[in-house]
């Protein structure tokens, strides 16, 4: 049974988290459901931006269900859920659609390395934002020392990586990690998230390549992304292409 789902509501798709029971805590299955939803929606034309939230009211997503991880080797716990959780939360973040995380509640570990995947986030008064890995013998692994410190001041990781502090929802807008902190956090998502709909999809897409190449997010392949694009409507391109299907040797334009 699917615990992320993935729903489109004509150009915006929503990603959702569904395990409340468990604080929407990922289990191998969700990272693989949420791996496959991130293929899906790369090659969904149609669809202009992603909304990722979560069901329930006690949590965004508490990070990492212990009971799938806690009984692992350590190199099976290092080969397998902490690279495979990381490659799987960098496609998300690497998704060329624009996307809105909804934290109608609290995000923990992983659950706040999912939220620093998307490129803005609409936060609730009562949610807190934390990183309580070492309280449980561990240490954040899906990139909350890694993307996090892209977003948030070295302190403030450490405050809440070292020293288990919580970090509340009016002090993380004003520290930039979150757009706004309202009651209705999805209303308000979804009100930014049509906002997107009148501007230039290929606009949105390479200002967020542009913006991710400057932020250190997979720079290289954001810079061969932007020239793949620029070559691709060139006329050399073409011409090279049909020299090679006509198999004789190309005359470029130069242009």
């Amino acid at each position: 049974m699917s615990a992320v789902h993935l729903q489109t509501d004509g150009p915006i798709a929503h990603v959702v988290l569904d395990n409340p029971a468990k604080l929407n805590a990922f289990t191998p299955e969700m990272l693989a459901q949420l791996e496959a939803h991130c293929a899906t929606l790369e090659r969904a034309a149609a669809i202009r931006c992603v909304i990722l939230r979560s069901e329930g009211e006690r949590a965004f997503c508490a990070g990492a269900d212990i009971k799938a991880w806690a009984p692992l080797s350590p190199f099976d716990f290092a080969r397998h859920w902490v690279r495979e959780g990381h490659r799987i939360f960098d496609r998300l973040a690497r998704l060329s659609k624009p996307t809105i995380g909804v934290l109608q509640a609290h995000a923990f570990g992983g659950g706040l390395e999912l939220a620093a995947c998307c490129d803005i986030r609409v936060m609730a008064p009562g949610a807190t934002l934390a990183l309580p890995e070492a309280q449980v013998g561990i240490v954040p692994g899906w990139s909350g020392t890694q993307r996090l410190l892209r977003l948030l001041p070295e302190p403030v990781v450490k405050e809440m990586a070292l020293f288990g502090r919580r970090i509340e929802a009016p002090r993380a807008h004003a520290l930039g990690f979150v757009a706004e902190v309202v009651e209705d956090p999805l209303a308000v998502a979804e009100t930014i998230a049509a906002g997107v709909l009148k501007a230039s999809p290929r606009a949105t897409e390479v200002a967020k390549y542009q913006i991710h190449a400057a932020a250190g997010e997979d720079t290289s392949a954001m810079i061969e992304a932007l020239g793949g694009g620029m070559i691709g409507a060139s006329a050399d391109k073409a011409e090279g292409v049909a020299a090679f299907a006509e198999k004789r040797k190309p005359e470029f334009p130069g242009a």
